[in-house]
């Protein structure tokens, strides 16, 4: 049988990966400094590979262990995943889910979502952590949380994802601008204006640039916004147009008169949003259901009216 490094040992350099300093890490771990060198050094060993560069007053992982680490952490998470289905079961969904979500998406959804999961999961927690798309991607792989409310991954051969709704994307235009009376428009009627978005890390980015590109329009290159309530009061000043996901349009646009919402009509713009989670974990049952039951809710609500300009007038 090939040689499988102990749960012990990826803990060990795990905590020496976050700590660099074998006696933190090893108080980390609740054991000794020469218990935790010895394991490591044993690890570097049987591996056949050097995990720790050591120089005089610090230390650092190498780059092959570093990219263990990583792996490390992920098995790791596979194995709590494994203990909370075993003394949890599937009835309450584990008891606990760390959730991370799009800013972009999660808090305008979430609302709508987490009544009716309260209602049939009375028992199960739900810890929510809101974050770029990068980084959730990174704490979904390396077990930081459990699964991730958003667009498919960019490294889908490492995530399981399972698709909630298709959402649809407006554009938003000042009250005064020329093409405000408007329900809808085409790309070329949008040359020469400026779109406004939010900084980098957030996918609804590189639809503004796919925009920008077909339409001729121009990206500001020197305003980002750091959420969607930055964007539209940006919009309702006239700095330029922006674009809108569909559930944010519903929750915090029902007061607002000085921006109007366009659809284009040779650019449907909508996203894939679901719920993904590593594709190693031994909760996928319990994801799963979080979409199920995502589905299930959006099915009864209907899709709702279409959302135009006069929505908000």
């Amino acid at each position: 049988m090939p040689f499988r490094p102990t749960h012990r040992q990826l803990e060990y350099l795990v905590a020496l990966d976050e700590t660099s300093h074998f006696g933190r890490a090893a108080q980390a771990c609740h054991v000794s400094q020469p218990t935790l060198s010895v394991q490591i050094s044993l690890l570097e060993k049987q591996l056949g590979v050097v995990l720790v560069e050591r120089t005089p007053g610090a230390i650092s992982l190498s780059s092959v262990g570093q990219e263990i680490a990583a792996a490390a952490r992920s098995v790791l998470a596979t194995l709590d995943d494994i203990v909370t289905v075993a003394s949890a079961g599937r009835d309450n969904l584990g008891s606990l889910i760390r959730l991370g979500v799009v800013p972009t998406f999660g808090p305008y959804f979430l609302p709508v979502f987490l009544p009716d999961l309260h209602r049939l999961y009375p028992a199960l927690r739900i810890h929510v952590r809101e974050e770029r798309p990068t980084l959730l991607e990174e704490q979904v792989r390396g077990g930081e949380i459990d699964c991730a409310l958003g667009q498919q991954p960019r490294q889908a051969e490492a995530f399981v994802f399972d698709l909630v709704c298709h959402e649809q994307i407006f554009l938003g235009v000042p009250a005064n601008h020329r093409l405000a009376s408007a329900a809808k428009v085409r790309l070329a009627d949008l040359r020469g204006e400026t779109l406004l978005t939010l900084g980098r890390g957030h996918r609804l980015v590189e639809n503004v640039r796919e925009l920008a590109t077909l339409s001729g329009s121009t990206m500001a290159d020197d305003y980002e916004g750091t959420s969607l309530d930055a964007l539209r009061q940006m919009v309702a000043i006239e700095m330029g147009l922006s674009l809108f996901p569909e559930f944010y349009v519903r929750t915090e646009f029902a007061k607002e008169a000085n921006v109007k919402l366009l659809t284009i009509d040779d650019w449907p713009a909508s996203r894939e949003m679901g719920f993904f989670w590593r594709s190693s974990s031994a909760r996928s049952a319990h994801f799963r259901q979080l979409a199920v039951l995502a589905r299930t809710m959006l099915g009864k609500r209907g899709p709702g009216q279409p959302v135009s300009s006069s929505d908000n007038a």
